[in-house]
């Protein structure tokens, strides 16, 4: 088999436990695979990075902003290879750009373009083992780029795909995908496996374990993704396509979101253009709507809206509102921050009535008001006053029989 395996910053926070990485990569050497490793910056590494690049300019210019918070996974990727070395085994350390991994010119958050594996799978019939420098690419111009935090992943599953290779193992710090936060709920239980788009709804709604863009580019490049630990021997979470998922439970998982803002806009003029004008103006500057409803406001051509954007992007958006409040037409403003997006998950949703039914009759029979609701094909989201987050996960969770002893396949 030929394996992409990917190792977070917990994994490799120090030489203590890049040592620890070597003996797994070591395993699977030595079990006839093909091995192609990815690695993050040490734990607290680019945090460190971005704060000197905030100290020395605070309007900083974003190309090197990435040559420097890119240099985290360099120094992991050629300690990497030193200890792979002294473990016996043939590596080097390769950067984005010798690969070269080749992404957009959006500095910070360069998307991946594609990948030349040639050089990589040359490497790999040699019988090295290349460690790639995770979350780095190069952009048209030749600058350094990086994809964004969190890109590491994503840089595993494009290099995975562009190996062909039969599967990658993302190491992190948990052991797989649970059907809930065992922090809020310590009856969740872990999955044995999750379809692709029941994990990118999970990850999109609040699950930290992948990351979005990991789990749009696996599913459409049909790349097998396992979230595993590198501090067990346990198996992880299979991530595949939905027809290797065998039938189970309705609902696979509760998630939840304390990263979220309620804006609210009344009386705001109800004509055509005044939606696009609005977030079209959002999406210019980058900010991510989620949530959004509208509701008649009386008849008279008024309307009221209320959605949702992330907490760090409120401030922003009331300055974006305060700029167009002539153009809208609205008689006031109202932003809340102290609310938390719900969401149950599951691709039985398809099939199956009442899913929506028992999610409001569990929160109505905790006294828990719902102020939106969103809905699509495996998902129903609410939002509601972020004191009750933990209450209506739980009860949820029981309500769904996800905690009821039942193994989850």
């Amino acid at each position: 088999m030929r394996l992409v395996l990917k190792f977070g910053g917990t994994s490799v926070a120090d030489i203590g436990r890049m040592r620890h990485v070597t003996s797994i990569v070591a395993r699977e050497v030595q079990a006839g695979h093909q091995v192609a490793i990815v690695v993050s910056a040490m734990a607290g590494t680019t945090n460190q990075l971005v704060r000197w690049v905030e100290e020395a300019s605070p309007m900083h210019d974003p190309r090197e902003y990435d040559t420097v918070v890119s240099t985290g996974e360099q120094v992991t990727a050629g300690l990497m290879a030193l200890l792979l070395q002294d473990h016996g085994l043939t590596a080097r350390s390769w950067l984005g750009w010798q690969i070269p991994i080749l992404t957009s010119a959006l500095h910070a958050k360069a998307r991946i373009l594609g990948i030349e594996g040639k050089a990589l799978v040359d490497s790999m019939m040699r019988g090295e083992v290349p460690v790639v420098a995770g979350f780095q690419g190069v952009a048209p111009d030749g600058r350094i780029t990086t994809v964004g935090r969190g890109g590491s992943d994503t840089a595993a599953v494009a290099l995975a795909a562009a190996l062909k290779a039969d599967r990658c193992d993302i190491y992190t710090d948990v052991d797989g995908v649970y059907t809930c936060d065992p922090r809020i709920v310590p009856a969740a239980r872990k999955l044995h496996t999750i379809s692709y788009e029941e994990m990118l709804e999970m990850a999109s709604l609040g699950a930290k374990v992948l990351q979005t863009r990991s789990v749009e580019l696996a599913m459409k490049e049909g790349v097998a993704v396992q979230v595993r630990s590198s501090f067990t021997e346990s198996e992880g979470t299979m991530v595949v396509d939905e027809s290797r998922v065998l039938e189970s439970e309705v609902i696979r998982g509760v998630t939840y979101t304390r990263d979220e803002a309620k804006v609210s806009l009344f009386k705001l003029m109800d004509q055509p253009g005044i939606s696009a004008s609005l977030f079209g103006r959002l999406a210019d500057a980058g900010i991510n709507v989620d949530m959004i409803v509208q509701t008649n406001a009386g008849g008279d051509g008024r309307t009221d809206m209320t959605f949702t954007v992330t907490r760090s992007d409120a401030a922003r958006t009331k300055a974006i509102l305060g700029e167009l409040k002539q153009t809208l037409g609205y008689d006031a403003l109202d932003i809340r921050q102290d609310v938390s997006k719900i969401s149950v998950v599951g691709l039985g949703m398809r099939s199956h009535v009442g899913v929506a039914k028992k999610m409001f009759e569990t929160l109505a029979d905790k006294k828990i008001n719902i102020q939106v609701i969103s809905t699509s094909e495996i998902k129903i989201s609410v939002l509601i006053d972020d004191v009750y987050t933990e209450l209506a996960v739980r009860s949820l969770h029981t309500a769904y029989g996800l905690d009821n002893g039942t193994p989850v396949l």
